[in-house]
């Protein structure tokens, strides 16, 4: 069934923070609240297919610290964020490492790579 959907989020596209209210009626939509033009298609994209940057980390052996920060290389739609979290919980890897490096390539059969947020030489 057809309806008016309502909802009303926060924009995170810059540091204004704009609160938002979209109204989908079909294949229209009514936003308001934006202040620029990048609200609007964030308020779009988040009703239609929200996604969210992944930022963890994962266990690290023969490292001066015992976890090493990990980052999505891009924003994953957000029912994939639990199932990656459970794989990144698994993910052991061994010093030296080096910002940015892939971590794990493809997560969950996506174009997403987790990555090494920062180096970590071997001790």
């Amino acid at each position: 069934m057809d309806g008016v959907i309502t909802k009303e989020i926060t924009c995170t596209v810059c540091p204004v923070g704009c609160k938002l209210t979209i109204e989908k009626d079909g294949d229209h939509y009514r936003i308001s609240g934006n202040e620029c033009k990048r609200g609007h298609s964030y308020a779009i994209e988040e009703l239609i297919h929200p996604t969210r940057m992944l930022t963890a980390t994962v266990e690290i052996r023969n490292a001066l610290h015992r976890r090493l920060p990990v980052h999505s290389s891009a924003p994953l739609p957000k029912e994939l964020l639990f199932p990656a979290m459970k794989l990144i919980k698994k993910c052991r890897v061994d010093a030296p490492v080096h910002c940015g490096q892939v971590i794990i390539a493809g997560i969950l059969n996506t174009s997403v790579d987790i990555c090494a947020s920062r180096d970590m030489e071997l001790v």
